[in-house]
């Protein structure tokens, strides 16, 4: 029989679990805190339980642990980047980012993308699965002890759609959330999407009370189909009724993101129509400098034209904010430094590859 992933469980499947063992499911408690809480590497760690039971877990299942490949650290703000290794060897990213409110982590929830997004680095090398809930959660373990931070605060917006993978981003919120483990309040938790509209509305069923952002970056349907084939499927307006409806249930503001991409869509009056847009809904619009990648084809706007299209918004009553630019000096925008690991990985074995065809 299979081994299981005894990290995948939420607290009542674990309760089952340690009953099919012929255990009492009151250790189910100590061996989600160890799990969880503690994130322990190995059975033998969970001191408060029997030896007995501890070979049992041995036997029927195995902890998940991931591995950090490579860390860059910004000399400027001191953000971390990290490029952690999969059971299976794919490669993901994390980001550390520290504020004066806390820490928070910037989280994968797919190794790739397929959404296509024209200035993002992360869809560059395709998309190859998505990540169990516990690969999710195990980001924030990894990263807590490999920098010795404690992380009070997460966004869902490394690489992959987390709506593209909803049974497993819901599960690790839940997981992440729950009171044995992390305990890290719902509230603390941004997820962001680039509008897969029927998973807005099933989000908003779920009562989770998460921070809900749409990635937007154009005004028009025409203007994202340039840079988004996801507008090639849901419109502006079926979007912002899905929002509508997310703020209606849950009684939580939306945030909009907003790639300001020079002489694409960072004009005045593409800031006026953004106004008009979201005028009268409970939101907030965080402005990005877009990240110039590698081969890409769009630059960041100007710092006067940032400045402009904030106070525009900002006059038309909509709350506005740049977000502040972390980790300038290393690889941390998303995809990034993936791509170059991969485009590595390649070099190396197109080498050996060589060296083995001369022999």
């Amino acid at each position: 029989m299979e081994k299981i992933n005894i990290n995948e469980l939420t607290f009542e499947e674990l309760e089952k679990f340690i009953e099919e063992l012929g255990e009492k499911k009151f250790h189910a408690k100590q061996i989600f805190k160890w799990l969880h809480r503690v994130a322990v590497t190995s059975f033998d760690e969970m001191t408060d339980i029997s030896k007995a039971l501890r070979e049992k877990l041995e036997e029927k299942a195995y902890i998940i642990e991931l591995k950090v490949i490579e860390c860059q650290t910004s000399k400027k703000d001191g953000t971390m980047k990290f490029l952690i290794e999969l059971p299976d060897h794919n490669a993901i990213e994390s980001v550390l980012m520290k504020y004066h409110h806390g820490n928070t982590i910037c989280v994968s929830s797919q190794v790739g993308c397929k959404m296509g997004c024209k200035f993002c680095a992360s869809t560059k090398e395709g998309w190859v699965r998505s990540l169990y809930a516990s690969e999710i959660e195990g980001q924030l373990h990894t990263v807590e002890k490999y920098s010795g931070e404690k992380i009070s605060n997460i966004v869902y917006m490394g690489i992959g759609e987390p709506l593209d993978n909803y049974d497993n981003v819901v599960k690790s919120i839940r997981l992440i959330n729950y009171p044995l483990g992390l305990n890290i309040g719902a509230r603390h938790i941004s997820l962001s999407t680039c509008g897969l509209v029927p998973n807005i509305y099933k989000l908003a069923q779920e009562n989770i009370q998460c921070t809900l952002s749409i990635s937007l970056h154009a005004v028009t349907d025409e203007k994202r189909r340039q840079t988004m084939p996801i507008a090639n499927k849901y419109t502006i307006k079926e979007i912002l009724d899905a929002c509508k409806e997310y703020i209606r249930l849950t009684g939580r503001r939306i945030s909009f993101e907003y790639a300001l991409i020079y002489g694409q869509n960072d004009s005045k009056e593409d800031a006026l129509a953004l106004g008009k847009l979201l005028r009268g809904m409970i939101a907030h619009v965080n402005l990005i400098p877009v990240n110039e990648i590698k081969n890409g084809i769009y630059k960041k706007a100007p710092e006067d034209h940032i400045q402009a299209f904030m106070d525009t918004l900002n006059s038309c009553g909509v709350v506005t904010t740049v977000r502040r630019e972390l980790g300038s000096d290393i690889d941390a925008a998303c995809g990034q430094l993936r791509k170059k690991y991969i485009d590595k990985t390649d070099e190396f074995e197109d080498k050996k590859y060589t060296e083995s065809s001369n022999d």
